[in-house]
């Protein structure tokens, strides 16, 4: 699995660029939004949501691991697939989705190509609870410290292949860290089975 991919920037244009890495070249798919964090650097780090079918394998690539959540909550919705979630956060930026999401601002969402009215109400009802949670995790980070952030996302990563959810993961994981923060990633995992 891929986590990102830092490399040459060879070509660019709003919907995708070509990034190389060691003499392998890929083509990434990104968001308006990526486009415009990335356009003035020779060189720039994307974080990557892959898309295996059986016919392509295609890259997804987000220069803030934030839309890269998005864009991963988006194509979990039903009906909203990798290209109309491209194209919302090409309209939108996260937190201006965020906003639209939990003020139940279906008018917004509509206004984006593609999205009718039963996908933009769709969109709200799923992703309201898991858009509080996020903002509820991500002030928590900002408590334990950048000091802790590496154990704190080697641990939610081991433990999200172990099969627990992101969210719940996060936020347990941030208060061990803040009631224990010099405890090394294999005693927080233990800490977090125990409380999950």
């Amino acid at each position: 699995m891929i986590e990102y991919i830092k490399g040459e920037v060879m070509t660019l244009t709003p919907t995708n660029v070509v990034l190389e890495n060691q003499g392998l070249a890929y083509f990434i798919n990104i968001s308006l939004n990526t486009f415009t964090n990335i356009q003035a650097l020779k060189t720039c780090k994307l974080y990557i949501h892959e898309a295996i079918r059986e016919d392509a394998y295609v890259l997804y690539g987000f220069s803030t691991q934030s839309e890269r959540i998005t864009f991963q909550q988006l194509i979990g919705v039903s009906g909203v697939g990798a290209n109309t979630a491209r194209m919302i956060l090409s309209s939108l930026s996260v937190t201006e989705l965020d906003t639209c999401i939990l003020s139940d601002d279906v008018d917004v969402l509509k206004a984006v190509k593609g999205i009718g009215l039963k996908t933009a109400q769709r969109i709200i009802v799923d992703l309201k609870d898991k858009i509080g949670k996020a903002d509820v995790a991500a002030s928590e980070t900002m408590a334990i410290g950048s000091k802790n952030c590496l154990v704190r996302d080697e641990a939610v990563a081991a433990l999200q292949m172990l099969g627990f959810a992101q969210y719940p993961s996060i936020k347990v994981v941030n208060k061990i860290l803040l009631d224990y923060p010099d405890l090394p990633v294999e005693q927080v995992i233990k800490a977090t089975l125990k409380l999950l």
